[in-house]
């Protein structure tokens, strides 16, 4: 048995890495660079953390995907900072059948190199506003994939039901370096801490008492 990870570099992934490593026997990771304001410091990141895990990383790259992307990810928009947990926030940073596409990605690679498992960062908060988050489409992507490989990768989502205190809980629980985290939607050396996805971020950490981590990730 092995795996593939879909690494991103944020709190998701790195704690769908470091805490299910062992389970799932994950060898190998996919970083996904498609013009996010962000993909310069996430690949930093992950490759840290690949290194850390000692495991294989590709790095994937889609400019095609910045083309047709026109939300405030890779566009020259400014990334929202108000009405956040909306479906107008997740719309607004809303990249066109991302994690559908990592995952198909990531089933070629299974398919040509014999990888029973693909896991990905899904979790119970970002499922809310979030279709591809989700369970339900987790389940229908395994179900595809039965059709669409001969090795017939199942998809794995182990933080579906998980959300974000609970997710840095288990970090903490498992010593997984957070201090490799990048979640921020923006480009700074640091994260910029009000974009969604860092207040998302720091509220767990606050609330799991890992205060430290706040001074060494925000500005």
């Amino acid at each position: 048995m092995k795996s593939i990870i879909l690494l991103s570099g944020g709190l998701d992934s790195i704690v769908a890495l470091g805490g299910f490593m062992d389970k799932y026997n994950i060898e190998l990771a996919l970083t996904f660079n498609y013009g996010q304001k962000s993909a310069e410091q996430e690949i930093q990141a992950t490759k840290k953390i690949s290194d850390f895990y000692k495991i294989k990383q590709k790095i994937i790259k889609l400019d095609w995907l910045k083309e047709i992307t026109k939300t405030a990810l890779v566009s020259d928009t400014q990334i929202p900072t108000e009405d956040l947990d909306t479906k107008n926030s997740a719309a607004a940073v809303w990249v066109p059948n991302r994690n559908g596409l990592f995952l198909n990605i990531a089933a070629a690679f299974a398919d040509a190199e014999g990888y029973d498992y693909i896991i990905f960062g899904a979790n119970a908060d970002e499922g809310t506003t979030f279709p591809d988050n989700t369970e339900n489409f987790r389940e229908y992507v395994s179900k595809v994939f039965e059709l669409s490989t001969l090795k017939h990768p199942k998809v794995i989502a182990p933080l579906i039901n998980c959300t974000k205190n609970d997710i840095v809980k288990i970090a903490i629980e498992k010593d997984i370096p957070l201090e490799f985290v990048r979640s921020c939607y923006n480009s700074g050396n640091k994260h910029c801490g009000k974009c969604e996805s860092c207040i998302h971020l720091k509220n767990a950490l606050i609330a799991n008492n890992a205060n430290k981590y706040i001074n060494i990730l925000f500005e």
